[in-house]
């Protein structure tokens, strides 16, 4: 056995590549650092590290690097539950480790609650990564449910921010928070914006980004981030720091409105759905461009606009971005289950953003990670 096949065997993600015809043709020719051996459970466990000499080694140097600013991971689903049921065994490591082969060079947790927010904040701390404090519109409703009343609440996501602000697993936004119109059955229009103009308070008063949420809202979620004096430079004028708004899905002119007012803007899967969401991501100024999968949802489908753009992506980075799938029930560890996005596809939102606008592949993750690096201070996995 070759020492290059010896060295994909200890990885079950570059297993499976090393046995990926398009991916063998094009890197297992090229001259290779062989890494020093490591145990195979130390693979399979997902070690960071290894996967990363193995990038540098030029092995998947044609890969792109960049940031995933919206990832849900602490969702149930990374651990093997689906709607409430145990279906397949743990493999929150081994998504982090096709995370880290594809490219990813820095991931932000979302909290989209109090309660979400500190498990955020642990697996951060534990992985090395980031994570927002705040409560999502739809949830906002937990405010007013909360022991001791909507001020209990947000004093404990104001003590969460105070305390993690430095070090290692540090918050780096105040969100995610905004307005939901598309679901106010969780969350009355009213509940939503009072507990949004509250979040707002605690991004003045701690000096943070805003991680930002829209959808079928705009006309008063750009009201309140004017009135609360987020109307022009991202708020820095009352001790704000812009923000992004994630998973834009807007038009164009919705666009324009906030990028004029300092806001980033975020897409992924779910912002690449049709021909007027195309148009729209076209539209985003690079200085205010950035990437997400906001995984385990917003997955791309067949069905998206976005599609025919896909397609051309190379087949030999396809099983680092998209690797095959197994249904829940026929679990095999080291591969992604079917309809649970992950953080690896965020080279396919990069790569339908590059064909859009003619921009190099590279070009794109770069501006991306440099955007990401500026406004949220994020430094890269080790």
């Amino acid at each position: 056995m070759s020492q290059t096949r010896r060295l994909f065997q200890r990885s079950p993600i570059l297993c499976h590549l090393f046995h990926t015809p398009s991916f063998h043709r094009t890197y297992i020719t090229m001259p290779v650092t062989i890494i020093a051996a490591k145990p195979a459970t130390e693979a399979v466990k997902g070690n960071f590290r290894y996967i990363g000499e193995l990038a540098e080694s030029h092995l998947l140097s044609y890969s792109n690097s960049t940031a995933d600013i919206g990832v849900n991971l602490t969702d149930a689903v990374f651990r093997g539950f689906h709607h409430g049921r145990k279906k397949h065994d743990d493999d929150f490591e081994a998504m982090l480790e096709r995370a880290r082969a594809a490219g990813v060079r820095s991931m932000i947790i979302t909290g989209g609650s109090l309660h979400e927010s500190r498990e955020a904040l642990g697996l951060a701390e534990t992985h090395g990564l980031y994570a927002t404090v705040g409560c999502h519109p739809t949830r906002s409703g937990q405010f007013d449910k909360f022991r001791g009343g909507p001020e209990a609440y947000l004093k404990a996501l104001d003590e969460l921010l105070e305390k993690h602000k430095q070090g290692k697993g540090r918050v780096v936004a105040v969100g995610e928070c905004g307005l939901d119109y598309d679901r106010t059955h969780f969350a009355s229009p009213e509940t939503q914006k009072t507990h949004f103009r509250s979040q707002l308070a605690l991004a003045k008063k701690h000096h943070l980004p805003l991680f930002l949420h829209s959808r079928a809202a705009h006309k008063d979620f750009v009201s309140i981030l004017q009135e609360e004096g987020f109307g022009e430079d991202g708020g820095r004028s009352v001790g704000g720091k812009g923000g992004v708004v994630h998973s834009f899905t807007g038009t164009v002119e919705e666009l324009n409105e906030l990028m004029n007012m300092g806001f980033h803007i975020s897409v992924n899967g779910c912002s690449l759905k049709t021909e007027a969401n195309l148009q729209a991501a076209k539209a985003i100024r690079p200085e205010l461009f950035m990437l997400e999968t906001d995984a385990p949802w917003c997955t791309m489908t067949s069905t998206h606009a976005s599609k025919p753009h896909l397609d051309t992506l190379p087949a030999s980075l396809r099983p680092l971005y998209f690797p095959p799938a197994t249904k829940p029930e026929q679990f095999l560890y080291g591969r992604p289950v079917k309809g649970r996005n992950e953080p690896c596809a965020i080279g396919g939102v990069a790569w339908v953003i590059h064909k859009l606008n003619g921009v190099p592949f590279e070009k794109v993750t770069e501006k991306a990670w440099k955007n990401t690096v500026e406004l949220f201070g994020l430094e890269e996995l080790k």
